[in-house]
């Protein structure tokens, strides 16, 4: 009798497993080139993400972390870059806020360092200096997510 409480035990805990991560889309642009070679690169450079995690099986999510890159060199753009990077999560024995978060928030943290190595690969093979993406704090745009869903519901 005391195995079914340790099983009931077991199957409660929280647990967390990456079970795969990979590149559901990719795009590089360079409309300008090859004349964008031939002037001054200082570059302004803009970033753009979402996330998005759904249930694909019981326990079992996947996470997309998109990322667009646009650099601007005098006013024209220099290079387009379009990143779709996703990973299959089984997650299990979070209550739905904790969930969430995990969703919102823990698994874009683990998705970003690969997009932006794919980011940056593309970047040097389309003719460009390397693109260095900062770190990106996704526990704050979850909570701002989360604010200005409050801030939805209140109005």
């Amino acid at each position: 009798m005391s195995d079914n409480n340790e099983t009931n035990t077991e199957n409660t805990e929280p647990h967390f497993t990456i079970e795969k991560i990979y590149l559901k889309d990719v795009s590089f642009e360079s409309p300008m080139a090859p004349a964008v070679f031939t002037s001054d690169w200082q570059p302004e450079i803009n970033m753009e993400l979402n996330t998005e995690g759904k249930p694909i099986d019981e326990n079992i999510y996947e996470v997309d972390l998109a990322l667009t890159v646009t650099a601007k060199n005098g006013g024209n753009t220099a290079f387009l870059v379009e990143v779709k990077q996703s990973g299959i999560f089984s997650i299990s024995g979070f209550d739905q806020e904790n969930l969430n978060g995990m969703l919102g928030s823990f698994c874009p943290n683990i998705l970003f360092p690969y997009a932006r190595e794919a980011i940056s690969d593309l970047v040097v093979k389309g003719g460009f200096p390397q693109l260095l993406l900062q770190p990106v704090n996704f526990d704050a745009l979850y909570a701002q997510s989360l604010q200005n869903a409050e801030g939805e519901t209140v109005n």
